[in-house]
């Protein structure tokens, strides 16, 4: 069996319900899904500004398992309303141009808290000599 190895949890809920935010398992990171939490627990107003904290937040969590941006091989982008598509496919663009990664933004009808616009979650790879 390849070696895993995970963050530290970030939330008393990731060891309640028994799931890892983000696992690198031989050469592959892969991140769950992401929500924008401010430290006091609240959430940016605007999905643009959710998408630009869950990608910094998804790209911390694959440098701290050895990985780094330009490693992402694929993204997966949650949105609630189509009308946030512009402005969370902007946010991708900033954080994941460099990788170039497949993408898939969708539109759903909620996520767990109500004003979360946005979650995404990731994949990469990291080649050998990295």
């Amino acid at each position: 069996m390849t070696e895993r190895t995970r963050i530290p949890p970030l939330s008393p809920f990731e060891e309640e319900v028994g799931f890892t935010r983000a696992i690198r398992a031989g050469d592959r990171i892969l991140v769950s899904g992401t929500t924008a939490n401010l430290p006091d627990g609240s959430v940016p107003v605007e999905a643009g500004d959710q998408a630009d904290m869950i990608f910094a937040e998804i790209i911390r969590h694959i440098e701290t398992l050895g990985g780094r941006a330009e490693h992402v091989v694929r993204i997966r982008m949650f949105v609630t309303d189509i009308a946030y598509a512009d402005a969370v496919s902007a946010s991708f663009s900033r954080h994941m141009k460099i990788a170039r990664p497949t993408g898939t933004l969708v539109a759903i009808s909620e996520l767990y808290r109500p004003e979360w616009k946005v979650e995404i979650e990731a994949e990469a790879v990291v080649p050998p000599d990295a």
